[in-house]
């Protein structure tokens, strides 16, 4: 018979400091090749960035072994030479080891795209001073959740929400996939949300983890937005009264029944799905340091069987203090298969070339499909121009244990089976699952079984068929022998 219920949770120190990033209007914001506008015209939402000290419960300086700090930024992402100039700047004004940073993306497409290769565009004269003032605001950010850093209890739980879909959809009369809602495709519906208090049971912040495309807004939008995420922590933040942290899971092959559209309100609509979804599971969470216990039964017009919370033990709650952190990379194959800068430049001026026919010609819709042809060949040389050289690409890993959770963050943008396959071999055991961590230099890492039929995402996948199988296996390796560990 089972006595008692104990959810999980972590033992720590944690401080949060959240701010607005919003770039000015006018800034260069086409992220869709589709799009006909270049600069942005307003906000819908403000973007917002959010940055979390985990550290060790111990009474130990931070360092980079015992502090992790997680900076959540509502931008789609950055390429290398911007996710630098961050990572340095931050480090240098806030008095922390670079190591210790990790940054990930809510990925909004409504952003705007901010690299340094679009400054001679319209609004791109404002890209490089924007850039400089986001890594000051970060940086400030961080100072300001590690002087905040106190003890804390986080509680984990899981809870379902129907936003998200698989986006693989095979067109029958074209005989290719496309890139969108795919109502007979496997999606997963898993809500991780956590609830953070200090020692008097006050909330500190609330986290919501969830794997979905922010792909609402489209070519249509003219605003700089953060799609869904805005709306959803709009929700919850005035339910709760705290800040709320958004981590984007992998998403690889997951967006919204409805999206690809210019009406800000299905954003809002779809963030207040995820919203109140996060609200209902974060109302199911057991009290910090409690467990729930069976107490026996009481005779009634029924014989009832009583249940009530009590306390943990010196011994569970020493456990729910445990840390264990690395950082690592595994060295990844490069794809036969992908282009060299030479072969993307020429069909960039391929592409260019058909701009300037379709342009004589004034056939408007010609000009805009090369438009965005051009603009994946100006993509991927930026991402090929990224890459080390050699073989390998060596993909870099972050996992953190916090008690009885997990902390998994990885580069790029995974399929949705990466999350999946660990929560399916580690179960009741919490799993927080980050994507784009410092970037995506080698884009999306769809399954083996995926290639070579003409998805975008392995279209575009600078890595090597199993590579995202090798990802899952490494960190379901290192999640057992630390669980091996404990003797479970």
């Amino acid at each position: 018979m089972v006595r008692f219920v104990k959810d999980c949770q972590s033992l720590c120190r944690f401080g949060l400091a959240q701010g607005e990033i919003s770039p000015p209007v006018g800034i260069y914001h086409r992220m869709w090749g589709a799009a006909t506008h270049d600069r942005s015209t307003g906000v819908h939402r403000p973007l917002m960035a959010t940055a979390v000290a985990f550290r060790a419960l111990e009474e130990k300086p931070p360092s980079s072994e015992n502090e992790q700090i997680l900076i959540a930024l509502d931008h789609c992402l950055l390429g290398t030479a911007e996710m630098e100039l961050l990572l340095d700047s931050a480090s240098q004004l806030a008095g922390v080891i670079r190591e210790s940073l990790l940054v990930v993306f809510s990925h909004t497409h409504g952003a705007g795209l901010m690299g340094f290769d679009r400054e001679t565009l319209p609004g791109g004269e404002l890209i490089r001073s924007y850039l400089k003032e986001l890594s000051s605001s970060v940086a400030g950010l961080v100072a300001a959740a590690r002087n905040k850093s106190q003890p804390a209890t986080i509680v984990y739980g899981v809870g379902r929400c129907a936003l998200a879909e698989n986006r693989d959809l095979w067109d029958e009369e074209g005989k290719q996939y496309v890139c969108g809602y795919n109502p007979e495709g496997p999606s997963d519906d898993t809500l991780l949300v956590a609830r953070v208090t200090d020692r008097e049971g006050e909330l500190l912040a609330s986290v919501v983890n969830y794997a979905c495309h922010p792909t609402t807004l489209a070519w249509q939008n003219t605003l700089i937005s953060p799609d869904y995420p805005g709306a959803m922590r709009e929700v919850v933040e005035q339910a709760t009264g705290a800040p709320c942290l958004f981590i984007q899971g992998a998403a690889g092959d997951v967006g919204p029944k409805e999206g690809f559209v210019g009406d800000v309100e299905v954003a809002d609509r779809n963030g207040r799905q995820l919203g109140y979804a996060a609200l209902s599971a974060l109302c199911g969470l057991s009290a910090p340091n409690m467990r729930f216990q069976y107490t026996g039964p009481v005779v009634s017009g029924a014989t009832l069987g009583t249940w009530s919370w009590t306390p943990l033990s010196a011994e569970e709650r020493e456990r729910q203090t445990r840390w264990q952190l690395r950082r690592w990379t595994v060295d990844l194959p490069y794809r036969s298969t992908l282009p060299t800068v030479e072969q993307a430049e020429a069909e960039l001026k391929r592409c260019e070339a058909g701009i300037a026919s379709a342009q004589a010609s004034d056939d408007k819709v010609k000009a805009r499909d090369w438009r965005a042809l051009a603009e994946r060949q100006n993509r991927l040389l930026k991402r090929l121009n990224s890459l080390p050289p050699g073989e390998n690409f060596p993909y870099p890993i972050w996992l953190w244990r916090i008690g009885d959770a997990f902390w998994l963050a990885v580069e790029g943008e995974p399929y949705n089976l990466l999350q999946r396959s660990l929560r399916d071999r580690f179960v009741g055991v919490p799993i927080v699952v980050a994507s784009l961590a410092n970037g995506s230099r080698i884009s999306y890492l769809p399954p083996a079984d995926t290639y070579e039929t003409g998805r975008y995402q392995e279209t575009v996948a600078s890595l090597a068929p199993g590579c995202l199988e090798k990802v899952i296996d490494e960190a379901g390796r290192q999640i057992e022998s630390w669980l091996a560990g404990d003797g479970q």
